[in-house]
């Protein structure tokens, strides 16, 4: 496969999967040692320590032999398309199980589609370049493309899924109907937006306003929703600070992009009977049962 370095021998030795959120595995994503733009792939550099993200695409280089282990489907066609058999299935015939990622070629978007791979999830994703995805992430992921704002083609992608997260705005304000899901998670960073001052403000105008429809179509959509307003975005190492979920430091802390997306896959299990709004930053605070702290959030909010 075209991009990504070969499977190590010393990757493939390990008898379980990578661990996401222990300090030894997870590094940063800086720019010299992964891209994640070029051709829509992850392309490793030469490295003395290997990042959390090298090791699960070093996995799914494996192939065949470690696809069993982690319970991926059997090959798609090469296109990554399903058969018209299977396109044709009704609604009341499907298996809800899947997870959607939203901007799935985005680093955001990708970061999460790596964490729902190590949690064995049957992933979904919409991509602009179906080919790089099914490249880069083999049939772990249905990659989909298409323009989200046509009906057929929203039916087709939420097909079988119960859960969809946006790792990014612009989704939501630009869909119809997403009938059938049962759980929508928006990681916001509208809080950073609307602390942002001075030129930064007029600079961020256009994003709040995004934001501020995404949130707003989600919350009057009737489909229990969590929303991940998160402080800015960074990339820094995932899994080596604690965390804070007091109100009002969004707008002015930062949260390692690696976590941010550990927690949106964290919240896939946590669905709300309403709704579900947090904020949350890299703090002191260390969390050893996100199941148990999303809850307990949750009973606040």
């Amino acid at each position: 496969m075209a991009g990504v370095l070969p499977c190590s021998s010393s990757t493939l030795s390990l008898l379980t999967p990578p661990n996401f959120h222990s300090q030894d595995q997870c590094r940063p994503l800086h720019s010299h040692s992964l891209n994640t733009q070029r051709n829509g792939l992850f392309v490793c550099a030469a490295k003395k320590k290997v990042s959390f993200t090298d090791q699960i695409l070093d996995y799914i280089e494996g192939g065949p032999k470690l696809r069993k282990w982690y319970g991926a489907p059997e090959l798609l066609p090469k296109d990554g398309s399903l058969s018209e058999d299977e396109d044709e299935l009704s609604e009341g015939d499907e298996i809800r199980d899947a997870v959607l990622v939203t901007d799935g070629d985005s680093e955001m978007g990708q970061m999460v589609i790596l964490s729902l791979i190590v949690k064995r999830a049957r992933v979904k994703a919409l991509v602009k370049d179906k080919r790089a995805a099914l490249e880069a992430f083999g049939t772990y992921v249905e990659s989909l493309t298409g323009d989200s704002r046509d009906k057929p083609f929203l039916r087709r992608a939420l097909r079988g899924v119960s859960t969809v997260i946006c790792p990014n705005e612009g989704f939501l304000s630009t869909v119809g109907s997403l009938k059938g899901v049962n759980h929508v998670i928006l990681l916001s960073q509208l809080s950073v937006y609307k602390g942002a001052g001075g030129i930064q403000a007029l600079m961020k105008s256009n994003a709040i306003k995004l934001a501020e429809e995404d949130e707003s179509i989600l919350m009057s959509s009737g489909i229990p929703y969590t929303i991940i307003r998160a402080g800015t975005l960074q990339n820094s190492p995932g899994g080596t600070q604690g965390f804070s979920f007091e109100k009002g430091t969004a707008a002015k802390g930062t949260l390692s992009k690696e976590d941010a997306a550990f927690i949106c896959v964290e919240a896939v299990d946590a669905v709300p009977e309403e709704r579900f709004i947090f904020e949350v930053v890299n703090g002191d605070d260390k969390v050893s049962d996100w199941k148990e702290c999303l809850n307990r959030l949750m009973e606040k909010s």
